[in-house]
C-alpha cells in the first residue's frame, strides 16, 4: 500500500509538471533556481540529476557539515535554508522558459520573499535574477539593494550543464555567501 500512495504522488507530480518548494519562515537563506529540472519534479526531490553538482558544492563550501543525498532535500531546513524557484514549471532545459513566464512568475515570487521573509536570497544563475530585476549586466556574488528585506546574490548555477565553472570554481564563489550567512546569523545573536 505505501508504494502505491509513493507512486501516485510521482505521477501527481509528473502531470502537475512542479516541484514543491522547501521553505519556512524566516530562514537565513534561501536558494533560488531558474524553474525545476524534469528529471526533479518527477522524482519528487530537488537537484536530482547526478550532473547537478548543488549538494556538493553546499558540504564543501561549509553550508552543511555532510553532502544531503537529493532524496533527504527536505533536511536542508535544519541548517536555515530553502529551496525554490523562480519559474514553477519543470522544464528538460531553462533555455526553453519564455521571458513572458519569468515575467509571469515575478509578483508571486517577490510576494513569497515578502511573506517568508528569509535574510538572504542566492540566485543560482544569472538568468533568473536577470529576469526578475530588469538589469543585464550582473556580476556574481552580493547585488545592491535588497528583495522584499533580503540581501541578494547571485551564485553560479550549479549544473552539469554548466561548463564554465569546475567544482572548485563552484566553491569558491558559493564560500563568500556562506561566510556572509555566518556572519549575519552572528550579528543577529550577538548582545
Amino acid at each position: 500500500m505505501a508504494n502505491a500512495r509513493v507512486h501516485a504522488r510521482i505521477e501527481t507530480r509528473a502531470v502537475t509538471n512542479e516541484l514543491p518548494d522547501i521553505i519556512g519562515d524566516h530562514l537565513t537563506l534561501l536558494f533560488c533556481g531558474i524553474n525545476p529540472g524534469m528529471t526533479a519534479a518527477t522524482a519528487g526531490h530537488h537537484f536530482v540529476n547526478r550532473s547537478n553538482r548543488f549538494w556538493r558544492v553546499l558540504h564543501l563550501a561549509g553550508f552543511t557539515p555532510r553532502e544531503i543525498p537529493p532524496e533527504q532535500d527536505r533536511t536542508i531546513l535544519d541548517y536555515g535554508y530553502g529551496l525554490t524557484a523562480v519559474v514553477r514549471r519543470a522544464t528538460a532545459r531553462a533555455d526553453q522558459l519564455s521571458r513572458d513566464e519569468f515575467t509571469a512568475a515575478a509578483a508571486e515570487f517577490t510576494q513569497k520573499i515578502a511573506r517568508r521573509a528569509p535574510r538572504f536570497v542566492a540566485f543560482l544563475g544569472k538568468p533568473a535574477y536577470a529576469a526578475l530585476s530588469g538589469q543585464r549586466d550582473i556580476v556574481w556574488g552580493e547585488q545592491p539593494g535588497q528583495l522584499e528585506g533580503a540581501a541578494i546574490w547571485v551564485v553560479p548555477n550549479p549544473s552539469g550543464r554548466n561548463r564554465a565553472f569546475t567544482l572548485d570554481a563552484l566553491v569558491a564563489a558559493y564560500r563568500p555567501l556562506y561566510l556572509a550567512t555566518i556572519g549575519a546569523t552572528t550579528k543577529r545573536h550577538s548582545p
